[in-house]
């Protein structure tokens, strides 16, 4: 698609305040592909204003009615699908098919879900002798990552809507062309003007200015722990909600009696999904030592496969990031079994499927969040230990747990300090709700968990 040159305000595109723009670069092969303005406080007061303004009216539209735009909004993005990939695949440098299956399919079953929540969630209840109401909190700045562009955007502009709420949403700046196609998406769907607003720009300025606004009641964002504990800062100052989706260290824990070639494989597919780029990724693999090295071989097999298959990370700063974390993991003793720093293109910021074994729990490499596609192999002597380690990061996003009896993965699940398990491969569910533990983040995305962040509660009693 072509980069639109202003900002998606108040239902219309309109200049930007300034002048500068970022490059938008295809990261397959270095090529600049578009451009976008760089939004300033400015653009974020014009846009967050048109929220305000579009609030009251957007709050008091029947349930039904907003299911039916969220509705048309899923069937426009239906109808875009194939274009939805493309753009992902130009600026996020994914591989088609996997921007083709993921990237353009996840969002639109979110969408749909929450064009039926809208329609059939109780918004009002009896309680004793009172009647208690789920009203919308009101504006909400809306911060996405770069790794899932659409999917994020709909994970909370959708829930946003479906609640009542108003939106402004600040995009990566790295994946901005997606988060315009969105906004075209919305004006085909007929959603109200002033109801969603897009400012692209720079985290440290568009970002900030989102976050502070004293007009924005809740800031939903996701992205790295630090900045959202900026972001939490900022917002605990003014007495503002938030909803923080943060970093992950997820562990891949299989039990001595699991089908130990399928949970290599799956939790080796997981980490090289989408290049490593994804906050719930397995990234540490917890093996009992009976079957470590037999777990090794089957990953450095499984990671050596993948070679070119997987896309580049998304930058290159993202690209020496990576890197550095490998160069640290041979510098603390790890061994490389598949893989290494060295790029596997001349062009592009490809970085290859590496696999550790050798590596200690208190390694960096197995305490920080890398986001790209490196495993660490963990061994463990009992399952005590095996908790230990899964749960010794600051981190509780997701995880895994491959048993060969159900009941026995499940039991060490509910063991496990994170907020979303797989067991034995469990699929994915557009329902489910999706958040962290501990500095993972604050609150839940996706279905009736996920609205509720974007509701607050009043009773009245007779």
């Amino acid at each position: 698609m072509k980069a639109h040159e202003g900002m998606y305000i108040d239902g219309a595109w309109r200049p930007a305040a300034g002048t500068d723009t970022i490059e938008v670069v295809n990261p397959a092969d270095e090529q600049v592909i578009g451009r976008v303005p760089a939004g300033t406080a400015e653009d974020v007061d014009a846009a967050v204003r048109a929220a305000r303004a579009a609030f009251p009216a957007w709050a008091a539209t029947a349930p039904a009615e907003r299911a039916a735009k969220l509705g048309a909004l899923r069937d426009v993005l239906v109808a875009r699908k194939d274009e939805i990939a493309e753009t992902v695949t130009a600026e996020l440098g994914s591989p088609l098919p996997f921007s083709q299956t993921v990237h353009a399919r996840v969002p639109i079953l979110v969408a749909g879900s929450y064009a039926e929540l809208a329609a059939t969630y109780a918004f009002e209840e009896k309680v004793g002798n009172s009647t208690v109401y789920q009203e919308p909190v009101g504006v909400v700045g809306a911060i996405t990552p770069w790794n899932y562009p659409l999917h994020q955007i709909v994970a909370k502009v959708a829930p946003a809507l479906a609640a009542g709420c108003t939106v402004v949403l600040k995009p990566a700046e790295d994946t901005p062309l997606t988060a315009q196609l969105f906004a075209e998406a919305v004006e085909e769907a007929g959603v109200p003007a002033g109801v969603f607003n897009l400012v692209t720009g720079l985290g440290p300025v568009a970002g900030q200015a989102l976050a502070e606004h004293p007009d924005v009641d809740l800031v939903s964002f996701t992205g790295s722990t630090a900045v959202g504990k900026r972001i939490g800062a900022t917002a605990g100052a003014a007495v503002k909600r938030v909803a923080l989706e943060l970093g992950g260290k997820s562990a891949n824990v299989i039990l001595p009696s699991a089908d130990l070639a399928k949970a290599v494989n799956v939790g080796v597919a997981n980490v090289m999904s989408n290049s490593g780029q994804t906050c719930s990724a397995w990234t540490r693999m917890l093996v009992h030592t009976a079957r470590y090295e037999e777990a090794v071989e089957l990953a450095a097999a499984a990671a050596t496969k993948y070679g070119d298959r997987i896309g580049p990370v998304v930058n290159a700063k993202q690209r020496e990031r990576v890197r550095g974390y490998i160069e640290k993991g041979v510098a603390e003793g790890a061994r490389v079994v598949a893989g290494g720093p060295e790029s596997p293109r001349e062009h592009g910021y490809f970085i290859s499927p590496t696999v550790f074994a050798d590596v200690t729990p208190d390694m960096t490499i197995a305490q920080e969040e890398i986001f790209g596609p490196v495993l660490s192999i963990i061994r463990y002597e009992d399952e005590e230990e095996a908790l230990h380690i899964a749960n010794g990061t600051v981190y509780g996003l997701a995880g895994a747990v491959w048993a060969g009896d159900e009941g026995e993965a499940v039991a060490f699940a509910r063991r496990l300090d994170t907020g979303q398990v797989d067991i034995n491969g469990g699929r994915f569910n557009p329902l489910a709700p999706f958040g962290g533990y501990k500095q993972s983040g604050v609150g839940r995305e996706l279905g009736s968990h996920g609205l509720s962040e974007y509701l607050q509660t009043k009773s009245l009693q007779f």
